[in-house]
């Protein structure tokens, strides 16, 4: 039986981002494309860049409600030019937002990842046809305006074919289309198809805008989203995960085993294996690797600076990370153990050795480095 499909851009547990009403923290990436609107420099193609979980597809599908919503700039009437705006905020009862909520506007397609017909699953890259069947988009009727719209999700999903059949599309462009391209590592694709690209960079949000964006996905995260914020790099996509999964309280468990050093408890430590090797916890297995790759850089870098981050993202994080990394000496000792304990776990995963087993090496392998 094929496995369930899930919408590959969407964060499970996440409202979807075209059900996202507000973009947090990426004022300088919409005020941006709202200057090429206002000025009347709208590039047909945008490249929407940065770190995975930061409202890049959110930003996308902002864009596209406004532009299909939204007059041109400049244009007049009888009562005059209509007044700049300033904001990508379209009304939610809208038509076109209404029609896009739906998933039923005519001048907007969404690409992304699609089921294989033989076997049901998901691909794991964006095929030629994908890309293809745009050309007939392209040629319907033009509504709203005669805008279209393409949102491509991610455009570090597509194989060698699809890029090329994207690169001609982008080298005749068709007429009053805007294509958006949403791209965690731009280095994967072509040069040529970054060269027909403007580019709009959006940054990682810090504990404030962090907590608002949970918030406005329902999740109450109250005095967390600081260390939300800092375990995921400032990913509101990483945020969710850690959130949904328990994240804060493994990375917590984490740094009370570590507390523990050189000796350890070795009770504590067994729970947190058995608890990440239950039927069903893959998710949780590949988080508590994740947060203990984050607990050795953590101690790397307070070694090498001699401080300790600015946010502690555990209960008694700091005093924890300046005993066990005093030096720089000790920084790369954790950076080296970091490499070759991790290295060594994620071969383990990819051979399928017991889960449980897999975790207590690992954490065995941090206490004789601790003990060296």
């Amino acid at each position: 039986m094929a496995d369930e499909i899930h919408e590959p851009d969407r964060v499970p547990g996440a409202p979807h981002p075209r059900e996202t009403a507000t973009l947090i923290g990426q004022e300088a990436a919409e005020a941006a494309f709202l200057d090429g609107f206002n000025t009347g420099r709208m590039h047909h193609a945008w490249m929407l860049t940065g770190p995975r979980g930061v409202g890049k597809a959110t930003l996308a599908w902002s864009i596209a409600r406004f532009l299909l919503a939204t007059p041109d700039a400049g244009g007049d009437d009888m009562f005059g030019s209509p007044a700049q705006p300033t904001s990508l905020h379209i009304d939610p009862e809208h038509p076109v937002a209404r029609r896009i909520a739906a998933g039923a506007d005519p001048g907007l397609v969404s690409v992304t990842r699609t089921p294989n017909e033989k076997t049901g699953r998901l691909r794991d890259q964006i095929v030629v046809d994908d890309i293809r069947k745009l050309n007939g988009f392209f040629q319907l009727s033009a509504t709203d305006g005669g805008r279209r719209v393409v949102i491509i999700d991610a455009a570090d999903d597509m194989n060698t074919q699809a890029a090329n059949a994207l690169l001609k599309m982008l080298e005749e462009p068709p007429e009053r289309a805007t294509l958006l391209l949403i791209t965690h590592q731009p280095s994967r694709l072509l040069p040529t198809i970054r060269s027909r690209c403007r580019t709009l960079r959006l940054g990682t949000l810090d504990g404030t805008q962090m907590q608002n964006a949970m918030l406005q996905a329902d999740v109450d995260v109250d005095a967390s989203a600081a260390a939300l914020a800092e375990l995921s790099g400032g990913s509101v996509g990483e945020a969710m995960r850690l959130s949904l999964l328990g994240g804060l309280q493994i990375y917590a468990e984490i740094i009370g085993i570590l507390g523990t050093l050189p000796q350890m408890d070795r009770a504590r430590t067994l729970r947190l294996a058995e608890a990440a090797a239950q039927r069903g916890a893959e998710e949780k297995l590949d988080l508590l690797f994740t947060l203990l790759e984050i607990a050795l850089a953590r101690l790397a870098r307070t070694g090498a600076t001699g401080k300790a981050p600015g946010v502690e993202a555990a209960p008694n994080e700091t005093a924890i990370l300046l005993r066990l990394a005093r030096n720089p000496h000790q920084g790369r000792a954790w950076a080296d153990v970091g490499h070759t304990a991790l290295a060594r776990a994620r071969h383990g995963r990819a051979v399928n050795l017991d889960p449980a087993a897999l975790v207590l090496d690992t954490i065995f392998k941090i206490q004789s480095a601790a003990a060296a």
